[in-house]
Protein backbone atom coordinates (compact mmCIF):
# COMPACT_ATOMS: atom_id res chain seq x y z
CA UNK A 1 0.00 0.00 0.00
CA UNK A 2 1.30 3.47 -0.91
CA UNK A 3 2.05 5.84 1.96
CA UNK A 4 1.24 9.45 1.05
CA UNK A 5 1.79 12.56 3.20
CA UNK A 6 -0.28 15.69 2.50
CA UNK A 7 0.85 19.03 3.95
CA UNK A 8 -0.99 22.34 4.26
CA UNK A 9 -1.11 25.08 6.88
CA UNK A 10 -4.92 25.29 6.79
CA UNK A 11 -6.80 22.54 8.69
CA UNK A 12 -9.92 23.04 6.56
CA UNK A 13 -7.91 22.38 3.39
CA UNK A 14 -6.58 19.16 4.90
CA UNK A 15 -10.10 18.13 5.89
CA UNK A 16 -11.23 18.77 2.32
CA UNK A 17 -8.39 16.61 0.99
CA UNK A 18 -9.38 13.80 3.34
CA UNK A 19 -12.96 13.88 2.09
CA UNK A 20 -11.92 14.16 -1.55
CA UNK A 21 -9.48 11.24 -1.31
CA UNK A 22 -11.66 8.92 0.77
CA UNK A 23 -12.11 6.53 -2.21
CA UNK A 24 -8.32 5.98 -2.17
CA UNK A 25 -8.27 4.49 1.34
CA UNK A 26 -8.06 0.94 -0.02
CA UNK A 27 -4.96 1.83 -2.07
CA UNK A 28 -3.21 4.53 -0.03
CA UNK A 29 -2.31 4.96 3.59
CA UNK A 30 -2.66 8.73 3.97
CA UNK A 31 -1.35 11.12 6.60
CA UNK A 32 -2.22 14.82 6.85
CA UNK A 33 0.20 17.30 8.44
CA UNK A 34 -0.59 20.90 9.35
CA UNK A 35 2.56 22.78 8.41
CA UNK A 36 6.18 21.98 7.68
CA UNK A 37 7.31 21.04 11.18
CA UNK A 38 4.45 18.58 11.59
CA UNK A 39 5.31 17.09 8.19
CA UNK A 40 8.93 16.49 9.19
CA UNK A 41 7.73 14.81 12.37
CA UNK A 42 5.51 12.48 10.33
CA UNK A 43 8.34 11.71 7.91
CA UNK A 44 10.63 10.67 10.76
CA UNK A 45 8.47 7.56 11.18
CA UNK A 46 9.71 6.45 7.76
CA UNK A 47 8.16 4.52 4.91
CA UNK A 48 6.52 7.33 2.92
CA UNK A 49 6.40 7.08 -0.87
CA UNK A 50 5.17 10.58 -1.76
CA UNK A 51 4.82 13.97 -0.10
CA UNK A 52 2.34 16.49 -1.53
CA UNK A 53 2.86 19.94 -0.02
CA UNK A 54 1.20 23.32 -0.40
CA UNK A 55 3.63 25.99 -1.61
CA UNK A 56 2.50 29.03 0.35
CA UNK A 57 2.73 28.35 4.09
CA UNK A 58 3.84 30.70 6.87
CA UNK A 59 7.13 29.94 8.57
CA UNK A 60 8.40 26.97 6.56
CA UNK A 61 6.99 27.23 3.04
CA UNK A 62 6.69 24.36 0.58
CA UNK A 63 10.05 24.94 -1.10
CA UNK A 64 11.90 24.98 2.23
CA UNK A 65 10.10 21.86 3.42
CA UNK A 66 10.82 19.93 0.23
CA UNK A 67 14.45 20.99 0.35
CA UNK A 68 14.74 19.34 3.76
CA UNK A 69 12.84 16.27 2.52
CA UNK A 70 15.26 15.96 -0.38
CA UNK A 71 18.23 16.06 1.98
CA UNK A 72 16.83 13.69 4.62
CA UNK A 73 14.56 11.38 2.60
CA UNK A 74 15.78 11.43 -1.02
CA UNK A 75 13.72 8.39 -2.04
CA UNK A 76 10.41 10.18 -1.30
CA UNK A 77 8.73 11.64 -4.39
CA UNK A 78 8.20 15.38 -3.85
CA UNK A 79 5.15 17.21 -5.23
CA UNK A 80 4.05 20.78 -4.67
CA UNK A 81 0.50 22.14 -4.85
CA UNK A 82 0.31 25.76 -5.86
CA UNK A 83 -2.20 28.36 -6.87
CA UNK A 84 -1.12 31.89 -7.70
CA UNK A 85 2.43 32.48 -6.56
CA UNK A 86 5.34 34.74 -7.38
CA UNK A 87 7.97 33.91 -9.98
CA UNK A 88 10.59 33.99 -7.23
CA UNK A 89 8.71 31.35 -5.23
CA UNK A 90 8.16 29.26 -8.34
CA UNK A 91 11.84 29.25 -9.21
CA UNK A 92 12.76 28.31 -5.64
CA UNK A 93 10.58 25.23 -5.96
CA UNK A 94 12.02 24.08 -9.29
CA UNK A 95 15.17 22.39 -7.88
CA UNK A 96 13.37 20.59 -5.05
CA UNK A 97 10.02 19.47 -6.48
CA UNK A 98 9.60 16.52 -8.81
CA UNK A 99 6.15 17.60 -9.95
CA UNK A 100 3.91 20.66 -9.74
CA UNK A 101 0.13 20.38 -9.38
CA UNK A 102 -2.51 23.10 -9.57
CA UNK A 103 -4.43 24.10 -6.45
CA UNK A 104 -7.23 23.22 -6.09
CA UNK A 105 -6.36 19.90 -7.68
CA UNK A 106 -8.85 17.60 -9.36
CA UNK A 107 -8.89 14.28 -7.44
CA UNK A 108 -8.44 12.28 -10.64
CA UNK A 109 -5.41 14.37 -11.65
CA UNK A 110 -3.91 13.99 -8.18
CA UNK A 111 -4.53 10.25 -8.11
CA UNK A 112 -2.98 9.73 -11.53
CA UNK A 113 0.05 11.87 -10.67
CA UNK A 114 0.72 9.99 -7.43
CA UNK A 115 0.15 6.54 -8.94
CA UNK A 116 2.28 7.32 -11.96
CA UNK A 117 5.13 8.57 -9.78
CA UNK A 118 4.96 5.44 -7.65
CA UNK A 119 4.77 3.14 -10.65
CA UNK A 120 7.87 4.74 -12.13
CA UNK A 121 9.81 3.42 -9.17
CA UNK A 122 9.27 -0.07 -10.55
CA UNK A 123 11.59 0.87 -13.41
CA UNK A 124 14.44 0.62 -10.93
CA UNK A 125 15.22 -2.59 -9.12
CA UNK A 126 18.09 -1.06 -7.15
CA UNK A 127 17.16 0.91 -4.03
CA UNK A 128 20.55 2.63 -4.16
CA UNK A 129 19.93 3.94 -7.69
CA UNK A 130 16.41 4.96 -6.77
CA UNK A 131 17.81 7.15 -3.99
CA UNK A 132 20.49 8.54 -6.29
CA UNK A 133 17.99 9.66 -8.92
CA UNK A 134 15.29 10.89 -6.54
CA UNK A 135 17.85 12.92 -4.58
CA UNK A 136 19.07 14.87 -7.59
CA UNK A 137 18.05 18.49 -7.58
CA UNK A 138 19.17 19.13 -11.14
CA UNK A 139 21.60 18.07 -13.79
CA UNK A 140 24.85 19.74 -14.74
CA UNK A 141 25.25 21.67 -17.95
CA UNK A 142 28.34 22.06 -20.10
CA UNK A 143 30.35 25.19 -19.23
CA UNK A 144 30.28 26.44 -22.82
CA UNK A 145 26.49 25.99 -23.06
CA UNK A 146 25.95 27.84 -19.79
CA UNK A 147 28.23 30.64 -20.96
CA UNK A 148 26.58 30.86 -24.37
CA UNK A 149 23.09 31.06 -22.87
CA UNK A 150 24.19 33.64 -20.31
CA UNK A 151 25.76 35.80 -23.01
CA UNK A 152 22.75 35.51 -25.30
CA UNK A 153 20.37 36.54 -22.53
CA UNK A 154 22.23 39.84 -22.05
CA UNK A 155 21.02 40.89 -25.52
CA UNK A 156 17.47 42.30 -25.29
CA UNK A 157 17.02 41.66 -29.03
CA UNK A 158 18.17 38.03 -28.96
CA UNK A 159 16.15 35.90 -31.37
CA UNK A 160 14.03 32.92 -30.45
CA UNK A 161 15.93 30.80 -32.98
CA UNK A 162 19.26 31.61 -31.31
CA UNK A 163 18.02 30.80 -27.81
CA UNK A 164 16.41 27.57 -29.01
CA UNK A 165 19.59 26.51 -30.79
CA UNK A 166 21.63 27.05 -27.60
CA UNK A 167 19.15 25.23 -25.36
CA UNK A 168 18.92 22.26 -27.74
CA UNK A 169 22.68 21.77 -27.50
CA UNK A 170 22.36 20.70 -23.89
CA UNK A 171 20.45 17.68 -22.61
CA UNK A 172 20.17 18.87 -19.00
CA UNK A 173 18.94 22.38 -19.78
CA UNK A 174 16.40 21.05 -22.28
CA UNK A 175 15.00 18.63 -19.71
CA UNK A 176 14.73 21.23 -16.96
CA UNK A 177 13.03 23.81 -19.19
CA UNK A 178 10.44 21.25 -20.28
CA UNK A 179 9.80 20.36 -16.65
CA UNK A 180 9.25 24.01 -15.78
CA UNK A 181 7.06 24.97 -18.73
CA UNK A 182 4.73 21.99 -18.13
CA UNK A 183 4.23 22.88 -14.47
CA UNK A 184 1.06 24.70 -13.25
CA UNK A 185 3.11 27.81 -12.49
CA UNK A 186 2.76 28.83 -16.13
CA UNK A 187 -0.78 27.64 -16.82
CA UNK A 188 -0.08 25.92 -20.13
CA UNK A 189 -3.41 24.56 -21.35
CA UNK A 190 -1.84 21.67 -23.27
CA UNK A 191 1.22 19.49 -22.86
CA UNK A 192 4.26 21.17 -24.38
CA UNK A 193 6.97 18.94 -25.88
CA UNK A 194 8.74 21.35 -28.25
CA UNK A 195 11.91 23.06 -27.00
CA UNK A 196 11.24 26.04 -29.29
CA UNK A 197 7.70 26.45 -27.98
CA UNK A 198 8.93 26.14 -24.38
CA UNK A 199 11.61 28.79 -24.85
CA UNK A 200 9.12 31.11 -26.54
CA UNK A 201 6.53 30.59 -23.82
CA UNK A 202 8.92 31.15 -20.93
CA UNK A 203 10.49 34.24 -22.47
CA UNK A 204 13.89 35.79 -21.87
CA UNK A 205 13.13 37.22 -18.42
CA UNK A 206 12.24 33.85 -16.94
CA UNK A 207 15.16 32.14 -18.68
CA UNK A 208 17.47 34.80 -17.26
CA UNK A 209 16.13 34.24 -13.75
CA UNK A 210 16.26 30.49 -14.15
CA UNK A 211 19.80 30.32 -15.47
CA UNK A 212 21.49 33.29 -13.83
CA UNK A 213 19.72 33.84 -10.51
CA UNK A 214 18.98 30.51 -8.90
CA UNK A 215 21.80 28.47 -10.49
CA UNK A 216 19.42 25.78 -11.64
CA UNK A 217 22.08 24.14 -13.75
CA UNK A 218 25.35 22.83 -12.32
CA UNK A 219 28.57 22.85 -14.30
CA UNK A 220 30.15 19.68 -15.58
CA UNK A 221 33.55 20.60 -14.16
CA UNK A 222 32.13 19.43 -10.81
CA UNK A 223 31.61 15.91 -12.13
CA UNK A 224 34.35 13.36 -11.39
CA UNK A 225 36.40 12.47 -14.44
CA UNK A 226 35.65 9.03 -15.85
CA UNK A 227 38.49 7.69 -18.05
CA UNK A 228 37.54 7.40 -21.73
CA UNK A 229 34.01 8.70 -21.08
CA UNK A 230 33.36 11.81 -23.16
CA UNK A 231 30.60 14.18 -22.09
CA UNK A 232 31.15 16.11 -25.32
CA UNK A 233 30.57 13.00 -27.42
CA UNK A 234 27.47 12.06 -25.43
CA UNK A 235 26.03 15.52 -26.11
CA UNK A 236 27.00 15.33 -29.79
CA UNK A 237 25.40 11.88 -30.13
CA UNK A 238 22.19 13.16 -28.51
CA UNK A 239 22.02 16.05 -30.97
CA UNK A 240 22.61 13.75 -33.96
CA UNK A 241 19.91 11.43 -32.68
CA UNK A 242 17.40 14.29 -32.32
CA UNK A 243 18.13 15.60 -35.83
CA UNK A 244 17.76 12.13 -37.32
CA UNK A 245 14.50 11.66 -35.41
CA UNK A 246 13.15 14.82 -37.06
CA UNK A 247 13.53 13.10 -40.46
CA UNK A 248 11.65 9.92 -39.54
CA UNK A 249 7.92 9.39 -40.20
CA UNK A 250 6.66 9.70 -36.65
CA UNK A 251 2.91 10.02 -36.08
CA UNK A 252 2.13 13.74 -36.37
CA UNK A 253 1.01 14.48 -32.83
CA UNK A 254 4.06 12.69 -31.41
CA UNK A 255 6.73 14.34 -33.56
CA UNK A 256 7.86 16.88 -30.95
CA UNK A 257 7.84 14.28 -28.19
CA UNK A 258 9.95 11.94 -30.33
CA UNK A 259 12.57 14.61 -31.03
CA UNK A 260 12.82 15.59 -27.38
CA UNK A 261 12.97 11.90 -26.40
CA UNK A 262 15.84 11.46 -28.87
CA UNK A 263 17.66 14.44 -27.37
CA UNK A 264 17.22 13.12 -23.82
CA UNK A 265 17.54 9.37 -24.41
CA UNK A 266 20.99 9.04 -22.80
CA UNK A 267 20.17 11.23 -19.80
CA UNK A 268 20.80 8.23 -17.54
CA UNK A 269 24.47 8.24 -18.52
CA UNK A 270 24.76 11.81 -17.23
CA UNK A 271 23.27 10.69 -13.94
CA UNK A 272 25.72 7.80 -13.68
CA UNK A 273 28.63 10.10 -14.55
CA UNK A 274 27.49 12.60 -11.94
CA UNK A 275 26.52 10.26 -9.11
CA UNK A 276 28.14 6.88 -9.72
CA UNK A 277 31.31 7.51 -11.72
CA UNK A 278 33.06 4.37 -10.47
CA UNK A 279 30.16 2.16 -11.52
CA UNK A 280 30.05 3.92 -14.91
CA UNK A 281 33.77 3.27 -15.41
CA UNK A 282 33.28 -0.40 -14.51
CA UNK A 283 30.42 -0.76 -17.01
CA UNK A 284 32.40 1.00 -19.71
CA UNK A 285 35.45 -1.22 -19.28
CA UNK A 286 33.40 -4.43 -19.14
CA UNK A 287 31.49 -3.47 -22.28
CA UNK A 288 34.74 -2.76 -24.11
CA UNK A 289 36.39 -6.02 -23.06
CA UNK A 290 33.34 -8.19 -23.76
CA UNK A 291 32.42 -6.29 -26.95
CA UNK A 292 28.83 -5.96 -25.82
CA UNK A 293 26.42 -3.00 -25.73
CA UNK A 294 26.49 -0.81 -22.62
CA UNK A 295 22.89 -1.39 -21.63
CA UNK A 296 23.37 -5.17 -21.55
CA UNK A 297 26.40 -4.84 -19.26
CA UNK A 298 24.59 -2.25 -17.10
CA UNK A 299 21.74 -4.70 -16.56
CA UNK A 300 24.18 -7.41 -15.46
CA UNK A 301 26.36 -5.25 -13.20
CA UNK A 302 23.88 -2.68 -11.88
CA UNK A 303 20.53 -4.42 -12.28
CA UNK A 304 19.22 -1.45 -14.28
CA UNK A 305 20.15 0.42 -17.45
CA UNK A 306 20.77 4.08 -18.20
CA UNK A 307 17.52 4.08 -20.20
CA UNK A 308 15.44 3.31 -17.12
CA UNK A 309 17.43 5.68 -14.91
CA UNK A 310 16.91 8.59 -17.30
CA UNK A 311 13.23 7.80 -17.77
CA UNK A 312 12.71 7.58 -14.03
CA UNK A 313 14.07 11.07 -13.46
CA UNK A 314 12.09 12.54 -16.38
CA UNK A 315 8.96 10.88 -15.04
CA UNK A 316 9.51 12.32 -11.59
CA UNK A 317 9.95 15.72 -13.19
CA UNK A 318 6.53 15.31 -14.76
CA UNK A 319 7.58 15.39 -18.42
CA UNK A 320 4.99 14.05 -20.90
CA UNK A 321 4.60 10.29 -20.87
CA UNK A 322 5.44 9.96 -24.58
CA UNK A 323 8.92 11.33 -23.82
CA UNK A 324 9.42 9.23 -20.68
CA UNK A 325 8.35 6.06 -22.48
CA UNK A 326 10.61 6.74 -25.47
CA UNK A 327 13.62 7.17 -23.18
CA UNK A 328 12.77 4.13 -21.05
CA UNK A 329 12.47 1.74 -23.98
CA UNK A 330 14.94 3.09 -26.50
CA UNK A 331 16.84 -0.22 -26.33
CA UNK A 332 13.78 -2.47 -26.03
CA UNK A 333 10.88 -0.97 -28.01
CA UNK A 334 9.15 -4.32 -28.47
CA UNK A 335 8.15 -4.21 -24.79
CA UNK A 336 5.64 -1.50 -25.70
CA UNK A 337 2.62 -2.89 -27.58
CA UNK A 338 2.22 -0.72 -30.66
CA UNK A 339 1.57 -1.04 -34.36
CA UNK A 340 2.34 2.58 -35.16
CA UNK A 341 5.58 4.45 -35.68
CA UNK A 342 5.35 6.33 -32.40
CA UNK A 343 7.89 8.17 -30.24
CA UNK A 344 9.32 4.89 -28.89
CA UNK A 345 9.96 3.54 -32.40
CA UNK A 346 11.42 6.86 -33.56
CA UNK A 347 13.97 7.13 -30.75
CA UNK A 348 14.93 3.47 -31.10
CA UNK A 349 15.61 3.83 -34.83
CA UNK A 350 17.28 7.24 -34.56
CA UNK A 351 19.64 6.04 -31.82
CA UNK A 352 20.87 3.06 -33.85
CA UNK A 353 21.22 5.13 -37.03
CA UNK A 354 23.27 7.71 -35.12
CA UNK A 355 25.52 4.97 -33.72
CA UNK A 356 25.98 3.48 -37.19
CA UNK A 357 27.30 6.81 -38.43
CA UNK A 358 29.60 7.13 -35.42
CA UNK A 359 30.99 3.60 -35.60
CA UNK A 360 34.29 4.64 -37.18
CA UNK A 361 34.95 7.13 -34.37
CA UNK A 362 34.86 4.76 -31.42
CA UNK A 363 35.07 1.14 -30.44
CA UNK A 364 31.75 0.99 -28.60
CA UNK A 365 29.52 -1.94 -29.49
CA UNK A 366 25.92 -0.81 -30.04
CA UNK A 367 22.57 -2.49 -30.46
CA UNK A 368 21.73 -3.68 -33.96
CA UNK A 369 18.24 -3.54 -35.41
CA UNK A 370 15.55 -5.96 -34.30
CA UNK A 371 14.11 -6.80 -37.71
CA UNK A 372 11.15 -8.65 -36.22
CA UNK A 373 10.20 -5.40 -34.49
CA UNK A 374 10.61 -3.37 -37.68
CA UNK A 375 8.49 -5.91 -39.58
CA UNK A 376 5.76 -5.63 -36.94
CA UNK A 377 5.58 -1.92 -37.79
CA UNK A 378 5.75 -2.52 -41.52
CA UNK A 379 8.96 -0.49 -41.57
CA UNK A 380 11.63 -3.01 -42.57
CA UNK A 381 11.82 -1.88 -46.21
CA UNK A 382 12.18 1.78 -45.19
CA UNK A 383 15.54 1.20 -43.53
CA UNK A 384 17.77 1.94 -46.58
CA UNK A 385 16.08 5.33 -47.08
CA UNK A 386 16.38 6.12 -43.38
CA UNK A 387 20.07 5.24 -43.42
CA UNK A 388 20.61 7.65 -46.32
CA UNK A 389 18.78 10.42 -44.45
CA UNK A 390 20.80 9.77 -41.29
CA UNK A 391 24.08 9.92 -43.17
CA UNK A 392 23.02 13.22 -44.73
CA UNK A 393 22.03 14.65 -41.33
CA UNK A 394 25.35 13.71 -39.74
CA UNK A 395 27.29 15.11 -42.69
CA UNK A 396 25.43 18.44 -42.47
CA UNK A 397 25.98 18.68 -38.72
CA UNK A 398 29.68 18.06 -39.10
CA UNK A 399 29.90 20.65 -41.86
CA UNK A 400 28.40 23.18 -39.46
Amino acid sequence: MRRILFVDDEPKVLEGLQRMLRPQRDRWEMRFACGGEAALAELSSGGFDVIVSDMRMPGMDGATLLEQVRARYPNVVRMVLTGHTSLEAALRAVPVAHQFLSKPCDPVVLRVAVERACNLKSLLSSEQLCKVVAGMEDLPALPRTYAALSEALTDPEVSLDKLTAIVEQDVAISAKILQLVNSPFFGVVRTMTSIREAVAYLGTDILRNLVLSIEAFRMFDKIPKVPDFSIDELQAHSQRCAKIASKLPTEGHLKDAAQVGALLHDLGKLILASRLPNELARVQEAARQRKRPWHEVEQELLGVTHAEIGAYLLGLWGLPYAIVEAVAYHHAPARVPSQAFDSVATVYVANILAHENEKARNSQTFTTFDFDYLRSLGAEHSLPAWRAKAADVVQRLEAG
